[in-house]
């Protein structure tokens, strides 16, 4: 395999290096009537229930095992959670690891990243800002970088959650998928390649992918609103964008208070936990963005759950 290759293939071998180091997450039917839709079975994959509180320890652990780490360890920018998997793959590796968050990280995303020993910096207004302080240590001390969504290793990584759904609920026709900066959803098309509807979510107040699409390049967008810690970077990957337009078949924008509303109802109805942006996708369902049609198998992935409390 070589270090650019994102294929099926590429997938599956980073599968095998990082299987014993993730869970594999389960799957839930349940009926729409539960979550305020229309009655109808709907699928949730639960990857909230991933090391760390996120479908991020699978890019973490990819980018850990694929090459030596130097003797100054690694580093990441995170609005907090690729921050609190990268500590925690460094701990389980042994590994030095350096995070750097801004401000408007959750105090329970920060509380993680510490609570797995990573050495933390906190400044800046937002993700872009911790990138730049990020990328400054990096380049002082010869740290290697781990990418939260913009390298190879972290798409192949998140394209692993693609392989393991696939062999879980191989009728599933429609994905919805929240997205920040691109990595998840690239990497889950990576792997699907079309073969099923792949639907992005965002948070209206981040638009990222959406006016990169409209765009036909990825381009500064907004980066606000109720899942700014995780879903609000300022412009998407450059690897992941040829294939979120070649294989994401529809963007859809929803507003904060669907978003709240999706925390809400997977509480009451699931007993699940989730954040702002771990609710994001199914905030499609609630609000109308997304409305499938009656012969689509729909899946909704709960990506997060780094939450100190909920709405």
């Amino acid at each position: 395999m070589t270090n650019t290759a994102l294929d099926r293939n590429a997938i599956a071998e980073t599968d095998r290096r990082i299987r014993s180091h993730i869970r594999t997450t389960p799957v839930i039917e349940i009926d729409g009537a539960d979550v305020g839709l229309a009655p109808g079975p709907l699928l949730l994959k639960l990857e909230h229930l991933q090391h760390s509180g996120s479908f991020k320890a699978r890019g973490a652990f990819a980018g850990l095992l694929e090459a030596p780490v130097p003797a100054a360890g690694v580093v990441a920018a995170s609005g907090g959670n690729h921050g609190a998997a990268v500590a925690y793959a460094a701990q389980r590796l042994g590994v030095p690891a350096t995070v750097f968050v801004p401000a408007v990280s959750s105090p329970a995303k920060i509380a993680r990243i510490e609570g797995y020993g990573a050495r933390l910096v906190v400044g800046g207004e937002r993700y872009d800002d911790a990138r730049i302080a990020s990328e400054a240590h990096a380049a002082s001390t010869g740290a290697a970088t781990l990418h939260a969504y913009d390298q190879f290793s972290t798409l192949r990584g998140q394209g692993t959650l693609g392989l393991e759904l696939e062999g879980q609920r191989p009728d599933i026709t429609t994905l919805l998928v929240a997205v920040g900066g691109g990595g998840l959803i690239g990497g889950l098309a990576a792997w699907y390649r079309g073969r099923i509807r792949l639907v992005a979510v965002e948070p209206e107040t981040a638009p990222t992918l959406h006016m990169a699409l409209a765009a036909g390049h990825p381009v500064d967008a907004p980066a606000g609103g109720i899942a700014a810690d995780s879903l609000a970077p300022r412009r998407v990957g450059t690897l992941m964008f040829p294939l979120a337009r070649d294989h994401v078949a529809s963007s859809v924008l929803v507003p904060d208070d669907a978003i709240a509303e999706a925390q809400r109802q997977l509480w009451q109805a699931c007993r699940l936990a989730v954040e702002p942006g771990g609710a994001t996708a199914l905030a499609a369902l609630i609000s109308g963005a997304y409305r499938p049609a009656r012969d689509e198998k729909v899946a909704v992935l709960v990506c997060g759950a780094n939450i100190t409390m909920l709405p």
